[in-house]
């Protein structure tokens, strides 16, 4: 019975599905042994199929040593000022085990250049607070109990200052795992330019990383070594290319939840 090519059909119109990486693992595997095969077959031919197969052997190693030569020919014509193994060898010509020590000095510039970028790279971007002290969830969150019985202990509420957007809505309060108290939250920081030495009240646009984890920077919690972005459009900086900035990173070097209200040193 006729079997057609529905296989190929198939393949065509929906793809190999979920085992064409396995389908691709098992054609690799199978040409890395192809090698191990054919050394196989040659220790275990005997007569007329031995000579045969030696003989497609030697007419493929042929054909290999006449590709690498051909190749060898065509990088030596490529560089002509290099002397063949015929020519006599100019005089001042290092031999090969000397050819890489004037290369190191090269190599040693280019550490120190590399190490020197970073380097500056990393002042450039050092923060006005380095470390901060971790925070315990205690700290940072009190229980709220909820429920006709207060039995619901799933409830949060965040003791630190946390950003709120204009345009926050909250969720019904059944559903609302943490809490945020409105005398805590804010929606301007006192930023300090450095070179300027000028303070601004600028209004936030987003806690771009909190220190402490990743669950405080998803939540807005403002606290001590916080990255903030801020709108700078009014303080009128620009890009090399004459375009105004409306955003830029500052630190917040208080604890906001005590002086209630969070200053910050802009990261020039």
């Amino acid at each position: 019975m006729p079997q057609n090519n529905y296989i190929e059909e198939y393949q065509k119109e929906h793809g190999k599905g979920q085992g064409v990486l396995q389908m691709w693992e098992k054609k690799r595997k199978r040409e890395a042994r192809i090698s191990k095969h054919q050394s196989k077959m040659a220790r275990k031919l005997t007569g007329i199929k031995a000579k045969l197969h030696n003989k497609e052997r030697f007419r493929e190693k042929v054909q290999m040593k006449k590709t690498i030569k051909e190749y060898e020919e065509k990088l030596k014509k490529n560089k002509p000022n290099q002397p063949r193994d015929d020519e006599d060898v100019p005089e001042g010509a290092l031999p090969a085990y000397l050819l890489d020590r004037e290369e190191v000095n090269r190599s040693k510039i280019l550490s120190n250049t590399i190490k020197q970028k970073r380097k500056e790279k990393a002042g450039k971007w050092a923060v006005p607070v380095p470390t901060v002290k971790a925070l315990t969830e205690d700290e940072m969150f009190r229980i709220m109990r909820s429920g006709k019985r207060k039995r619901n202990v799933y409830k949060r509420m965040i003791n630190k200052m946390s950003f709120v957007g204009n345009d926050f809505t909250r969720k019904p309060p059944k559903y609302e795992r943490f809490i945020r108290p409105m005398g805590l939250r804010v929606k301007k920081a006192n930023v300090t330019h450095p070179e300027l030495k000028t303070t601004f009240q600028l209004p936030i646009l987003k806690v771009q990383k909190n220190p402490q984890s990743r669950v405080y920077t998803s939540l807005a919690v403002i606290t001590k070594g916080t990255i903030i972005e801020v709108n700078v459009s009014d303080l009128g900086l620009v890009t090399p290319s004459g375009k105004v900035v409306y955003g830029k990173y500052a630190q917040v070097t208080n604890n906001p939840e005590m002086d209630g209200c969070v200053n910050a040193v802009l990261l020039v």
